[in-house]
C-alpha cells in the first residue's frame, strides 16, 4: 500500500489525515508547509496536485482548506460521520429571505461536535464594521441560529431586508447596534430581527 507515493507525498499525506482527525477539517497550504518542513506553498500545492492525481485525496474548487482522504482503508479514510456541511450565506439579497435558495453560495464542513444541539450557518463578511474586535472584509463567520439576544451580544440582524453583524444593546426605547469600528456610527433603529448570533469565524491563510 502506498507503492506509488515517494516519502514527502506520504509525509503530507498523513500530516493532513492527522489534522482532520484532530480538528474536523483539514489544514491550509501554510500549515502543511509548516507541519512538514516545506518552505514554498507552490512546492505544497505541486505535491497535492499529485496525490489527488493518484486519487488519494480531492480538492475542492470553492474552498481552500477543503481536502478529502479518498484512500478506502479504514486506516486512512475520514468517516463522514465526523463532519456535517452547513450553508455558506453570501451577500443578502434585499427581499428575500436570507436562508433563500439563492442566497446559498456553498457548504463548508465543519466537526459534528460543533453542531450538537445547534442550527449552524456561515456567513460571508463585507466590510470592516467589525474590525475592533478580528471579524475582517472576507471572513467567514459562523453563527448560530438564534431570534433573542442579550447586551453585548455579536449577532447578525435583520433590518429593512438588510443583514448586519454588530454588537447588540437594547436601550429604553430603541436598539442600538454598536460596529466595532471607531470610525463608524451605531445603528440606531425601533425595529429588527435577530437572526442569530456569532460564535467562531473561519479565514483564508492561503
Amino acid at each position: 500500500m502506498y507503492e506509488d507515493l515517494n516519502q514527502k507525498e506520504m509525509e503530507i499525506l498523513f500530516f493532513i489525515k492527522k489534522i482532520i482527525e484532530t480538528q474536523g477539517f483539514s489544514p491550509t497550504v501554510r500549515e502543511i508547509c509548516k507541519g512538514v518542513g516545506l518552505k514554498s506553498p507552490s512546492s505544497v500545492h505541486g505535491y497535492l496536485e499529485r496525490l489527488e492525481a493518484k486519487g488519494y485525496i480531492e480538492k475542492s474548487a470553492m474552498k481552500n482548506r477543503t481536502v478529502i482522504i479518498k484512500n478506502q482503508d479504514s486506516d486512512m479514510m475520514l468517516a463522514k460521520k465526523q463532519t456535517v456541511d452547513i450553508p455558506i450565506i453570501g451577500r443578502v439579497a434585499a427581499g428575500s429571505p436570507i436562508f433563500a435558495s439563492e442566497n446559498i453560495e456553498d457548504t463548508f464542513p465543519i466537526p459534528t461536535s460543533l453542531t450538537e444541539n445547534k442550527d449552524l450557518f456561515m456567513l460571508k463578511v463585507f466590510g470592516d464594521s467589525m474590525i475592533n474586535i478580528g471579524i475582517l472584509d472576507g471572513d467567514y463567520v459562523l453563527i448560530e441560529k438564534r431570534s433573542t439576544a442579550k447586551n453585548g451580544d455579536i449577532v447578525l440582524a435583520l433590518i429593512d431586508d438588510s443583514a448586519t453583524i454588530k454588537r447588540f444593546f437594547k436601550e429604553e426605547k430603541n436598539y442600538r447596534l454598536q460596529p466595532e469600528n471607531d470610525n463608524m456610527d451605531p445603528i440606531i433603529t425601533n425595529n429588527l430581527e435577530i437572526l442569530g448570533h456569532v460564535i467562531g469565524l473561519y479565514r483564508d491563510l492561503i
